[in-house]
């Protein structure tokens, strides 16, 4: 019985978000009260509980999320979102088109969630289409597979880091980019080689020349509405030098003190934090703004981001209501003893990851329900190492990726702006996407073959 109740929880979650469109925040919550019934957890530690772990994961990792997304929204706003594009673009020239359109999404990625970069690099993209003479099609797929490599691996994008911070790696985000940043390149180049299939292929639904206008939300704006960008150093300042520092704060937190134990090794460790590391970044992103109304300009965007943010923050504390609810029920010991005895492993929160995505459709709602589920069974199935979390996290990202339909909406932005219709769409993005999660995941898998 101790898995069917867990089985029936799952269930709920993906019919609930899925067919009853309930909003995951209420659903995972609803979820933690569910387990604790299922589970009879005694009743007077129900709500301390889910407050506890609610408050315990947004308290570590709340305005780390906060912080990457407003410095997202104003590298979007500011046209440096572009500018990062077109630099990646005169480096790489036009020798391997969809290779530099891969490229582009992946780093463009990092800072800005997937759908606005589709939006915001889809003219770029059609323009350099149609310069190169390559298939739009092509071009798509490679652009929406690269955004979505970094978009499920690579923090500051909320999924990843709420999946860190579930896994109790709050504290060595450095570590998961820089591994993120491996498995990226692996996912990135899954999908540039599935794009090349299309190198022929025509949109095959070229008379929807209004469906992008009606798919593109409000106050989102392309090229043509910038009458001024940012320089390329400016551009890439914001999301650089936090990764940069974050990175050198977990060289020197390792154990054998790389950098020594002086006061410059204490400011490495104290502005590599990514609290210090994204708040240091989101200054840097205030100087992109060049307003008349600078002050009123930031304080917008400090508004606009805080709008976004919330229902990342809310999911995410649910999240952690969930998985806290989850540790004091027997099913991590349960599940651990019988999941060690399958061998699954690394697999298995790819597998639970992906079930989910492709029943509920947001990667972000995937990453964060597996990982809170995953971190009570880590010691189990062999991850409860430093490295093994990171790994874990990896595999949790690469079954959010696996598979983009119908039920995403990035799948509606992809096909709409490429004037795919839903069975081409099918075949050359949702495809894309399931390929670069199998093939992540046995890249990860052979990772761990080595590191662990």
């Amino acid at each position: 019985m101790i898995v069917f109740w867990l089985v029936l929880t799952i269930l709920f979650i993906i019919f609930a978000t899925a067919k009853l469109k309930w909003h995951p925040f209420l659903v995972l919550i609803l979820s933690a009260f569910l387990v604790a019934l299922f589970y009879q957890v005694p009743l007077n530690t129900v709500a301390k509980t889910i407050s506890d772990g609610f408050g315990g994961i947004l308290g570590y990792i709340g305005l780390v999320i906060v912080f990457g997304t407003i410095i997202g929204l104003i590298l979007e706003k500011t046209g440096a979102a572009i500018v990062m594009a077109e630099t990646v673009i005169k480096v790489l020239g036009p020798r391997f088109p969809t290779l530099t359109m891969s490229i582009v999404g992946a780093v463009v990625s990092v800072p800005v969630f997937c759908d606005s970069g589709y939006i915001i690099l889809n003219s770029l993209k059609e323009s350099l289409a149609e310069r190169l003479k390559v298939s739009s099609v092509a071009m798509s797929i490679a652009l929406a597979t690269g955004l979505y490599a970094t978009h499920t691996f690579v923090p500051p994008t909320p999924g990843p880091i709420a999946a860190a911070g579930n896994l109790g790696l709050e504290s060595n985000l450095g570590l998961v980019i820089m591994v993120g940043v491996v498995v990226t390149t692996v996912a990135v180049l899954a999908g540039w080689l599935w794009s090349n299939r299309f190198l022929n292929a025509t949109p095959d639904n070229i008379d929807a020349i209004e469906a992008p206008a009606a798919t593109v939300p409000n106050n989102m704006k392309t090229r043509d509405d910038y009458s001024k960008l940012p320089s390329a150093t400016m551009a890439f300042l914001p999301i650089i030098v936090p990764i940069v520092l974050i990175c050198l704060s977990s060289v020197a937190n390792l154990p054998s003190t790389p950098f020594g134990t002086s006061t410059i090794t204490d400011i490495l460790i104290f502005i590599g934090n990514p609290l210090t590391a994204l708040l240091i970044g989101l200054f840097l992103s205030f100087l992109l703004i060049n307003t008349e109304q600078k002050t009123q300009q930031i304080s917008d965007s400090i508004s606009q981001g805080l709008v976004v943010a919330a229902p990342i923050l809310l999911i995410t504390g649910a999240g952690g209501a969930f998985g806290a609810m989850l540790k004091v029920t027997p099913i991590g010991d349960y599940l651990g003893t019988t999941l060690s005895a399958l061998g699954l492993g690394i697999f298995m929160p790819f597998i639970v990851s992906a079930a989910l995505k492709t029943a509920q459709g947001s990667t972000t709602v995937a990453l964060v329900t597996t990982s809170a589920m995953v971190a009570p069974l880590l010691g189990q199935i062999g991850l409860d190492s430093e490295l093994g979390r990171v790994f874990c996290v990896m595999a949790i990202g690469a079954g959010a990726m696996t598979i983009s339909h119908a039920n995403d909406s990035f799948f509606w932005i992809v096909s709409q702006f490429s004037r795919m219709s839903v069975a081409q769409a099918y075949k050359a993005h949702s495809m894309a996407t399931g390929i670069q999660g199998v093939t992540s995941i046995i890249f990860i898998w052979l990772l761990t073959l080595v590191f662990i």
